[in-house]
């Protein structure tokens, strides 16, 4: 039954609000199994994913899932702890208090604040760089450069080094038919470079998170050289892909329900609730990263084994209409919107602010600076991301009035 109601379940269909749907309503949570051989209870209403996300019996730590799971998930680096897999998202306290507390402070509102003008100025800038045409590809043409930009410089990625570091980071999160073969060599490449810009940083420090993470390596013996790395590359992903994901999801959703792009443009001053609203109606992280049972617990009503893994549903539980009235429709001024799109608990994404300023600047461009908006190909010819981490169109191509 659960193969009709997910098939290929891996987190990237264009559409896969109708199944969650019948599995909210069909109780407690799932066991499912990926294409990649791992495997998990899915978890899919809001209050059990809720609950979940900040329940201390489930642990981060891959090492405490089964040794069949650990060998799916081998070489995998949000699933395995080997290689750049031990970050943020894949330890517990207090290891992971520690790493959290390192970069915390390059995430402070007042710090991420300061980078808002620079960001809209970008935004504003890619957007003029097409406005003249009468067409544009919204992923590759703003989206992808404009938070790649954005992730490098809190880095503090030099400039002429962003075109192979985004290459090889594509690679290292892109999963699908003909592209894993790719991802040993470009973790092996990345790895290497990150290496040589610590060293860097270490002879010529900056005001960047980079030049951190190599002082608490040498001074303040915090972090060990592969945690280093670890979690220079996780916040390098995690900071690209979810975000380019919002963007493209948003103006996604604002295609597909004109009244709401309507209303952005006549109402500008609902930009945040905007976001908020697109964020919940369609998460980028579709599903949170893995969690494992330290001891054998109850889930949604469901009995769950000691050591068992544990997916929580960010996109099902955020159309859950136990917890947001009609769920299925975006609506741009909803002001009760506690979504689970940026997890919850001590996990929490470090990275919300800055997202959120990122998707606030680039949705609010699009919608204040293109006039006549709209989708260039049928929705139901889209390609969808096969990503390790985020969904969302792998490309938008859009047509609007030009302007010389």
């Amino acid at each position: 039954m659960l193969e009709e109601m997910l098939p290929d379940y891996d987190g990237v269909l264009a559409d896969p609000y109708p199944a969650y749907a019948r599995l909210r309503e069909s109780g407690v949570p799932h066991r499912v199994t990926l294409r990649s051989g791992l495997y998990g209870w899915l978890v899919t209403r809001y209050d059990d994913a809720r609950a979940a996300l900040a329940d201390p019996r489930l642990s981060k730590d891959p090492r405490n899932a089964p040794p069949d799971w650990q060998e799916a998930g081998r070489g995998r680096p949000l699933e395995d702890r080997a290689g750049l897999g031990t970050h943020l998202l894949t330890t517990d306290p207090p290891e992971h208090t520690r790493l959290r507390r390192l970069v915390a402070r390059y995430f402070t509102p007042g710090r991420l604040a300061a980078l808002r003008p620079r960001i809209e100025e970008r935004a504003g800038a890619l957007i003029d760089g097409f406005r003249a045409s009468d067409g544009a590809e919204l992923i590759g043409d703003l989206a992808s450069p404009l938070q790649f930009a954005t992730i490098c410089d809190v880095l503090g990625v030099p400039a002429g080094d962003r075109t192979d570091f985004q290459r090889w980071t594509t690679a290292v999160v892109t999963s699908g038919e003909g592209r894993d073969e790719a991802r040993p060599e470009a973790l092996r490449r990345l790895g290497a470079y990150v290496s040589e810009l610590a060293a860097a940083k270490r002879r010529e420090p900056g005001d960047d998170v980079i030049s951190a993470i190599t002082v608490a390596v040498d001074e303040e013996e915090r972090l060990s050289e592969s945690e280093m790395l670890s979690m220079i590359f996780l916040l390098l992903v995690a900071g690209y892909e979810t975000t380019v994901g919002l963007v493209g999801l948003g103006t996604y959703t604002l295609l597909r329900h004109p009244d709401q792009l309507r209303r952005l443009r006549e109402r500008p001053e609902l930009i945040d609730r905007a976001v908020e609203e697109l964020l919940r109606h369609d998460s980028p992280v579709e599903l949170a990263t893995w969690r494992f049972a330290l001891e054998p617990l109850e889930i949604g009503g469901a009995a769950v084994p000691a050591g068992q893994p544990i997916l929580v549903a960010l996109g099902a539980a955020n159309r859950d209409p136990r917890r947001f009235p009609g769920p299925d429709r975006p609506d741009l001024a909803r002001e009760d919107n506690a979504h689970l799109s940026f997890g919850h608990g001590p996990h929490y994404c470090l990275g919300a602010m800055l997202a959120r300023i990122v998707g606030r600047a680039a949705l609010a461009a699009v919608a204040g600076r293109l006039t006549g908006l709209a989708l260039a190909v049928p929705p139901e010819t889209l390609s969808w991301r096969a990503s390790l981490t985020v969904r969302g169109p792998q490309r938008l191509p859009v047509t609007f009035d030009a302007v010389t």
